[in-house]
């Protein structure tokens, strides 16, 4: 255990940015309305949902149709999108010198709210266990380990808004020993400190305001991470603007002193019931990924909140629309009833059905836009359904109308990048990705389509670039950074004969 450790000391400096007002609540543990500003983005009214992003972007989204389409509220950014050239060359966002790196090289709109995370949500299990000063990641090119003082100067470099501090959860086991809560307590609490402590040192401009904090909050019981809690309400409180939680359940044990924070759900949901139980334990903003999930299954959402006043069946309606599904073929209805969205008020079923079926990425795009707008007016009529007092009685109406689970997906999913996904999918005989060039070359074929790209498969290529220091501006601590871990055994399934 760790309590004999000294405590450096933490300077400590106003907040800049955050602003977060509670409007409405009941309790602690209770449903709250409130209202999340940071200084020159959108206002935010919570509850309220992020963006789940993939290499800084909405999936099937350009920029500009985020913004005009899905851009109300604010996104969520993981580190590890951006960093597979670690650590032997300089990935290429840190070499973008121009404000507000980050937003910049994902064209993001200026006035939406940015969160950098260490791991995208949801994380997918890496074999390489985490360090005293380092977290394993998994990138686009495979595993790699990013230490703390790495992930504070890339916050320094990028300057989002919101910086989630790096939290030690060694997400995939299913049992964790007593011994190892308390190493994860432990980490994190000196993860933080130094995050802290990097942003306020942070040389500004003046006006220019530095990064805000959101402090984790592990998935463990309160008395194993005691310690860490200590700490933070005693040395660091006053320079964190809010909490990330990973498991909403546990938001009883929060101590009174960080009731005032905004709270950032990183526990992800499957479905707008687990949605509808983490708002009712008050939690603020929330991350969705079963928004893009769904998309890629081409399932269209088709709820409302509260659910249509009609007689009451004893069958429990569907949550989405399947649209790969025949009886869609010839239909020229909406996608959901009602929807205002642009798929809705200008295309039908039949013709996204037409766009699925040809592999038109349009057809995603166009179920992208109306699954936002409809978690987005889901998100807005529980707003209204709290300041009226309704909310318990519209969640029990809800639970009782649709169905608990998303529908099962039928269809083809678009070419997907396997890092997507979780890594037991590797072990699958099926591959994610059909074939895209079949046999007239015979056992020939792989070695002909790498000659004619230059490609050598027995020659080894010489490293083009070695890592450059002064190309990381503002990077400290690169030095210090771990090794990339090396999986012998992994494979790129398109490669994979048969």
């Amino acid at each position: 255990m760790s309590q004999g450790r000294p405590t450096p000391e933490v300077s400590q400096v106003p907040r800049e940015m955050v602003d977060f007002e509670v409007l409405k609540t009941t309790g602690a543990r209770a449903p709250r309305l409130g209202r999340f500003t940071l200084g020159g983005r959108k206002p935010i009214l919570t509850p309220a949902f992020l963006g789940n992003t993939s290499r800084g972007v909405i999936p099937h989204m350009s920029p500009d149709n985020f913004g005009r389409y899905a851009g109300s509220n604010g996104v969520y950014v993981a580190l590890e999108d951006f960093v597979e050239k670690h650590p032997e060359k300089t990935p290429p966002v840190f070499e973008y010198n121009v404000p507000e790196p980050l937003r910049r090289f994902a064209a993001l709109p200026q006035d939406t709210p940015l969160v950098l995370g260490a791991r995208r949500t949801p994380p997918i299990p890496t074999p390489a266990t985490h360090t005293n000063t380092a977290i394993s990641l998994l990138t686009s090119v495979g595993y790699k380990s990013v230490s703390s003082e790495y992930y504070a100067a890339a916050a320094r470099k990028l300057r989002p808004d919101v910086v989630v501090g790096m939290a030690d959860i060694p997400f995939g086991q299913a049992t964790i020993s007593i011994k190892r809560k308390d190493k994860m307590s432990d980490r994190t609490e000196a993860w933080l400190r130094h995050l802290v402590t990097t942003r306020n040192t942070m040389a500004v401009a003046p006006g220019e305001p530095r990064f805000d904090i959101f402090a984790p909050i592990l998935p463990i019981e309160r008395d194993l991470q005691s310690w860490y809690l200590e700490h933070l309400l005693d040395d660091m409180v006053d320079s964190i603007s809010g909490l990330a939680i990973y498991d909403a359940f546990l938001l009883d044990d929060l101590p009174d002193a960080l009731h005032h924070l905004p709270r950032l759900s990183l526990h992800v949901p499957a479905s707008p019931h687990e949605l509808l139980r983490q708002v009712s334990l008050g939690m603020d903003l929330l991350t969705v990924p079963f928004i893009s999930s769904a998309t890629d299954a081409g399932i269209a959402f088709d709820f409302t909140f509260p659910p249509p006043e009609t007689p009451k069946s004893s069958v429990r309606q569907t949550l989405g629309i399947d649209m790969w599904h025949a009886e869609h073929a010839r239909a020229v209805t909406p996608l959901s009833k009602g929807c205002q969205c642009y798929a809705c008020t200008k295309h039908h079923r039949a013709y996204i059905q037409h766009l699925l079926s040809a592999k038109e990425m349009l057809g995603w795009f166009l179920i992208q836009v109306h699954n936002h707008a409809v978690v987005e007016s889901f998100f807005t009529s529980l707003r209204t359904s709290i300041d009226a007092g309704t909310f318990d009685a519209h969640v029990a109406t809800f639970e009782a109308y649709y169905e608990p689970q998303l529908p099962e997906k039928t269809g083809q999913a678009p070419r997907a990048r396997g890092y997507h996904f979780r890594s037991e999918e590797h072990a699958k005989k099926e591959k994610k990705n059909p074939k895209r060039w079949n046999g007239e070359l015979g056992g020939k074929g792989k070695a002909v389509l790498e000659g004619a790209h230059g490609q050598q498969p027995e020659k080894k290529q010489e490293m083009m670039h070695v890592i450059d220091d002064e190309a990381l501006i503002d990077l400290v601590g690169i030095e210090h950074g771990a090794e990339a871990v090396h999986v012998e055994d992994l494979k790129i399934e398109d490669d994979v004969k048969g």
